[in-house]
């Protein structure tokens, strides 16, 4: 199984009200050698989290331990820029299941469905509604239920349905990468083979 499989989830977010923030913001270009989805957490949004002497930058949400969460809600045009898997990588590994933004890069949305980031499109107000609740309450928990493809404020019952692929979504309630979903349905490919004319 390439990661846990995601069905519902609840939790209390983390807000980051910028927008367009890209992938070299989320994960810097220098962090990248490594070719493991391991110890890319430790320098999600590295510069934005530290001082040049590896300092916690104080100001900055990640070290603010009133905030916490398996979801984070970022601006509009979250994971613009390069196309680089690290960036979804450095999200996982922190310890997020799902981003919502009110719009995402294609590039990077498929990269976090690839590897069990659950990316959560609402509309604008929604989004604005969510920051000004987690604000207000650290303690708010939203629900992502993937079956029903819906996004709930707990606190207010306020709701959005949202939009994924069949495929993805199949693929991410049973923990599957397109591997592991391949080798799911082996017996029907090995069916199909041997029919095949040699």
């Amino acid at each position: 199984m390439a990661y846990d499989k995601f069905t519902v989830l609840r939790s209390t977010a983390v807000p980051l009200p910028i927008e367009n923030i890209d992938t070299d913001q989320i994960i810097p270009a220098r962090f990248l050698k490594a070719t493991e989805r391991v110890g890319f957490g430790d320098n999600l949004f590295r510069d934005w989290r530290y001082n040049a002497d590896n300092t916690p930058k104080q100001d900055f949400i990640l070290n603010n331990a009133t905030y916490s969460g398996k979801i984070l809600i970022g601006g509009k045009n979250f994971g613009s820029g390069s196309s680089r898997e690290h960036a979804a990588w450095a999200i996982y590994d922190y310890g997020f299941r799902c981003v919502v933004s009110s719009f995402f890069a294609d590039i990077f949305k498929n990269n976090c469905l690839n590897i069990g980031v659950l990316p959560v499109q609402v509309s604008p107000e929604f989004a604005e509604a969510l920051f000004t609740a987690v604000h207000g309450n650290p303690a708010a928990e939203i629900e992502i239920n993937l079956p029903e493809q819906t996004i709930t404020l707990l606190s207010t019952g306020a709701q959005e349905k949202f939009d994924i692929s069949p495929y993805k979504k199949e693929n991410m309630m049973n923990g599957f990468d397109d591997i592991d979903y391949l080798q799911s349905i082996k017996p029907e490919i090995q069916e199909f083979a041997s029919h095949l004319p040699i």
